[in-house]
């Protein structure tokens, strides 16, 4: 969640400042077998033509909820054996990390801190911004630092961050000592298990050969993508969320619900993940012994619960991380209609410098996308997907006003498979696509790098 700059606090109204498997196997609609997932190589071609294959994207015939429950060795299944469809998608990752690296090195000398400087700053520099002195301060001092009464004194509101991201930077600069190469390297590893995890994921519903790595491109370039290189909680909870959701589509309970709390331990988007995985399992789930996996489900809860406990022990508030987010961040519930009326008027009515009414108009656009994937997932009977999205929005939607909604869209993995399957099936709709992100993308990265508001 994103600091609130001091030029939104001013003008916001007081009042509401308080206020599949190895060995698994599925045929496309034009009746010819996929190789098992992960094992597909450029050869691998199913018979049928390419607007057939983008159909088989959402047909309810096909969805992972007929696969066979899972094998032993599942978790390397997962992600541990790389394909050559896989290189091909790291490749991808590895190539747009130094187009993102290559734009923070030019942000450090159009755009220093001093406009009359002659030297560039340092080089990590354009990384050190916002949300990351949240996760630093937090790995470095803890949440109480000196007296318990510290933050009720401050602004600070650091116990709205969980502390999954904090904890892993805090082992990793055991080994590497400069804070701000420690996030980058935990985001940039994280990065490489999302990006394969989520080419798996999609190959679960698209049978084109190329179906994983035109998903994980359209992730990569989309207009947050910043986010997923920077010190930043997005990058390390796909690396848990998406292997989660794949060991559900293989059944693999245990592994699932375990990958699931660890990553509710780093967003409280864990939580919605971990609702989904439930109905799932509810609405797949046919014989005893997989009903005797059932109390595996619970497990994401305890991170929270852990949490929260500590919280209470300091501050005697169960709810100091929700009362945090609400005096910081002005999340206090407003029905959604509300939420959007009060966006539209940051966006639109000159209220806001133009910075961020820009932003606000972002939050609005992508409040619409999230709505009509909403819509496509009910359509298609993606019931578990739909509410994964659906509570995602309702706690964006029904705050103040719209905030982060932009970055959001980086968790929303059935966007990006969703528009995988419609460019398969429309050539020109991927070239659309990218035309337009591309400089949004440029734009979006320019302006976090460089200090600005970027949501």
């Amino acid at each position: 969640m994103p600091f609130l700059p001091s030029g939104l606090r001013e003008n916001t109204p007081v009042s509401a400042r308080k206020s599949r498997t190895p060995g698994q196997r599925t045929h496309s609609s034009a009746g010819c077998e996929a190789k098992p997932d992960g094992d597909r190589s450029h050869g691998d071609r199913p018979t049928g033509n390419r607007s057939r294959g983008a159909r088989w994207y959402g047909d309810s015939r096909y969805r992972s909820e007929s696969g066979p429950r899972h094998r032993p060795g599942a978790l390397r299944s997962l992600l541990l054996r790389v394909s050559p469809a896989d290189r091909e998608v790291l490749w991808l990752y590895l190539v747009t990390r130094l187009g993102i690296w290559t734009t923070a090195y030019c942000a450090r000398w159009l755009f220093p801190a001093d406009h009359n400087s002659r030297a560039a700053g340092p080089l990590l520099a354009p990384f050190q911004q916002w949300d990351w002195y949240f996760y630093l301060h937090i790995a470095k001092d803890g949440y109480f630092p000196g007296q318990g009464e510290f933050l009720r004194s401050t602004l600070d509101h650091r116990e709205a961050f969980l502390p999954g991201f904090p904890l892993v930077l805090r082992a990793v600069h055991t080994v590497v000592t400069n804070w701000t190469a420690a996030g980058l390297l935990i985001s940039f590893a994280a990065g490489a298990v999302a990006v394969l995890a989520l080419s798996r994921i999609t190959r679960l519903h698209l049978p084109d050969h190329g179906a994983g790595r035109r998903t994980v491109a359209f992730l990569l370039l989309s207009p947050c993508a910043i986010f997923l290189a920077a010190g930043y909680t997005e990058a390390l909870f796909l690396a848990l969320a998406l292997p989660a959701w794949l060991a559900a589509q293989r059944r693999n309970w245990p592994l699932a619900a375990t990958l699931t709390a660890l990553a509710t331990a780093v967003r409280v988007n864990g939580l919605f993940l971990a609702a989904a995985i439930a109905l799932h399992f509810l609405l797949t789930a046919r014989t005893g012994r997989q009903w005797r996996q059932l109390p595996w489900l619970a497990l994401p809860a305890v991170p929270v619960a852990l949490y929260s406990g500590f919280l209470h022990a300091h501050t005697g508030d169960w709810m100091a991380w929700k009362h945090a987010e609400e005096h910081g961040w002005n999340r206090t519930f407003h029905a959604p209609w509300e939420a959007w009326s009060n966006t539209w008027h940051a966006a639109f009515t000159h209220a806001q410098t133009t910075g961020y009414a820009v932003m606000f108009q972002a939050e609005l656009l992508a409040m619409v996308a999230g709505l009509a994937l909403v819509a496509f997932l009910v359509r298609q009977r993606r019931w578990a997907e739909a509410l994964y999205m659906g509570l995602t929005l309702w706690a964006l939607g029904t705050s103040y006003w719209y905030m982060s909604i932009p970055r959001s869209t980086l968790l929303w993995w059935p966007l990006w498979i969703a528009l995988a399957g419609w460019s398969l099936r429309r050539p020109g709709f991927k070239t659309l696509c990218l035309a337009v992100a591309t400089p949004v993308t440029t734009a979006v990265a320019l302006t976090f790098l460089s200090g600005r508001w970027a949501g």
